[in-house]
């Protein structure tokens, strides 16, 4: 008797182990699978998607978008999304061709379509005569962004419409108030101080926004290589404007600005993050802790 029991209660854990997994399976399948082509874009789209979504994100935490090569389990990720979010303005040149690849019947959304793109080559910066495609470093871009994923997650799943509008609307009461932050503490800073050099030019959506100056030896995308003169010509400028502020970003080499420093005596400042964001347990692992993040550091280097 005392056997059977055993073989029995045996036999019932088998079966409640055996359960565990195939409902999380069961809860997985039940989610909307979407991608989101790099980290920042991911983080937007988890806001507004909450437990309704499961969100693969191609580029990861401090990867570069601008010179990710896409792999063959990329394209069978997108063979099983609903819906594929990219950025738009060419930030992901490789992402067109990845779609078409795969042969998904994912809906494919821009993330930043209705924003009012900015010319890169008003810097001068930029050969390829692109528009800029940073626009989620202004905070009212990024609500335009929002704005998109919501309508996009409701298209694709109806039944979830209350809870994408929730969601959306929590997390734009958010950006108000990240960008009421930024803009006190940009308004703290003496306005003859507010130029900034940066390793690449991924931050004018930023300056337009909130009237800091950046100033990057390197184009708008990290795949072009600053020239000499441009270089020469920073260097230059740092010297005659006394600017003391350098940065570098988390997807750039800082040898070049370590370089430009030692020349000019400017001190390089705390790590900014602008096309990625940091692994969660490092300082920007949210868009709104990035933003929170590169302000701090402008502001801690132009105020002090």
């Amino acid at each position: 008797m005392t056997t059977r029991r055993m073989a029995l209660s045996f036999l019932m854990g088998s079966l409640t182990l055996a359960t565990t997994p195939l409902t999380a399976i069961a809860q997985s399948a039940d989610k909307l699978k979407v991608i989101a082509t790099f980290s920042i874009l991911g983080d937007l789209v988890r806001s507004v998607g909450g437990d309704r979504v499961e969100v693969t994100t191609l580029v990861g935490p401090n990867g570069d978008a601008h010179v990710y090569s896409p792999t063959p389990a990329d394209g069978r990720r997108l063979t099983e999304a609903k819906v594929v979010f990219s950025n738009g303005l060419k930030f992901e040149g490789w992402i067109d061709r990845l779609v078409k690849s795969s042969g998904t019947k994912a809906a494919t959304v821009q993330a930043a379509k209705g924003v009012k793109p900015l010319k890169s080559e008003d810097h001068g910066h930029d050969h390829h005569g692109e528009f800029d495609p940073h626009a989620w470093q202004s905070i009212a871009n990024a609500k335009i962004y929002v704005a998109n994923i919501r309508d996009a997650l409701v298209a694709a799943d109806a039944a979830g419409k209350a809870a994408y509008e929730a969601n959306a609307a929590e997390y734009l009461k958010k950006l108000d108030s990240l960008e009421a932050d930024v803009k006190r503490l940009v308004a703290s800073i003496p306005a003859e101080r507010r130029r900034i050099i940066t390793s690449h030019d991924a931050f004018r959506y930023f300056e337009d926004a909130y009237e800091i100056e950046f100033i990057a030896p390197q184009g708008v995308s990290t795949d072009s290589e600053a020239s000499a003169k441009d270089v020469a010509k920073i260097i230059g400028q740092i010297k005659r404007e006394k600017i003391t502020a350098i940065f570098v970003e988390n997807v750039s080499d800082p040898r070049l600005m370590e370089r430009i420093a030692k020349e000019t005596g400017a001190r390089i400042g705390e790590r900014v993050f602008s096309d990625a964001l940091s692994d969660p347990s490092g300082p920007a692992g949210t868009y709104i802790d990035m933003m929170r993040h590169n302000i701090r550091a402008f502001s801690s280097a132009l105020s002090s």
